[in-house]
């Protein structure tokens, strides 16, 4: 990055984030505090109206704005790309504010540049699997539990248990933040009875209340929805060769390694426990060999016998 992009970087992300420190600013364009320290100065001699408070940082005065930004093909077309997956994905309220802003961006575009993108707009789109459906206004409660800070209680459906059982259970959590993985969206955030963060399918909730209680979101916080320190369940199965493509393009949450071997696919995933995998597992039929734990492979004969109980009976 040049000293110009730099510069005008630095204004758009203190626009941004409000507050950062040259430390920080270092850090994100990967350059000394000293040549933070010239840009700043530069900034200023410019006309940009930056305040520099002692131990807290940098920030531009309230109420100035850099002018509108002329967008490329690329960056316009992947805004309005993003607006349209937003737009499939989440609830009506983001659902409405997502269309308003592609309109917004395409009616800011120069017209042959409008044209273009249009025309690319046509040839390239993101098809959503399925929609919020009855998680909508769940979405809805979640969000204002996060902007607010305000602790929700819930039902929840876990997998099922060791004896086939559905797990329920009420718990309460103070939410952090919502990912939206694999056609289902995540909320995650600190458990009150596992006394940890925990990650929870908003379609497993029932009963949704944002409670009046409030929390603080731990500092340095990463929204991460894997949390692979509990995942120490090693599981290895082998795959037919026939299937090895399909496996790879219907890839577990939970792979960890791919190893292609004249006998087929082997892969390697990490669970918290056998519940986790199972049904991924079940849905390869005989395509699939467990390799260990060997408490899985058991689980998985025991599993297949009651399906040949089940289809000579009827």
């Amino acid at each position: 990055m040049n000293r110009t992009d730099r510069l005008l970087a630095i204004v758009i992300e203190l626009q941004a984030t409000g507050k950062r420190r040259a430390d920080d600013l270092a850090a994100t364009f990967e350059v000394g505090k000293r040549t933070i320290y010239r840009d700043i100065q530069a900034l200023c001699e410019a006309g940009v109206p930056i305040i520099s408070t002692p131990g807290q940082g940098y920030t531009l005065l309230e109420g100035y704005f850099l002018p509108p930004l002329r967008f490329s093909t690329d960056e316009a077309l992947i805004l309005l790309l993003g607006g349209d997956m937003m737009a499939q994905s989440f609830d009506a309220e983001y659902r409405q504010a997502a269309q308003s802003a592609t309109r917004k961006i395409a009616g800011a575009l120069p017209e042959a540049l409008r044209e273009e993108v249009r025309s690319l707009q046509e040839r390239i789109r993101f098809f959503a699997e399925g929609g919020p459906g009855g998680d909508a206004e769940r979405l809805r409660q979640l969000r204002r539990a996060i902007i607010g800070r305000h602790t929700v209680r819930f039902g929840y459906r876990a997998r099922q248990s060791q004896d086939g059982a559905s797990a329920r259970s009420v718990r309460e959590a103070d939410p952090y933040g919502l990912a939206h993985v694999s056609r289902a969206w995540y909320l995650v955030g600190y458990c009150h009875l596992r006394k940890d963060i925990r990650n929870f399918r908003v379609d497993r909730m029932e009963q949704l209340t944002v409670l009046s209680r409030s929390f603080e979101r731990p500092p340095g916080f990463k929204m991460e929805l894997r949390d692979d320190s509990q995942r120490r369940m090693v599981v290895r199965a082998l795959f037919d060769p026939a299937a090895a493509d399909w496996v790879r393009e219907a890839r577990s949450f939970y792979t960890v390694a791919e190893e292609q071997r004249d006998d087929g696919l082997l892969v390697t995933l990490t669970v918290r426990q056998e519940e986790d995998i199972l049904d991924w597992l079940l849905s390869w039929g005989a395509r699939v060999r467990v390799l260990e734990p060997e408490s899985l492979r058991r689980r998985i004969a025991q599993e297949a016998m009651q399906i040949v109980r089940n289809h000579c009976d009827m």
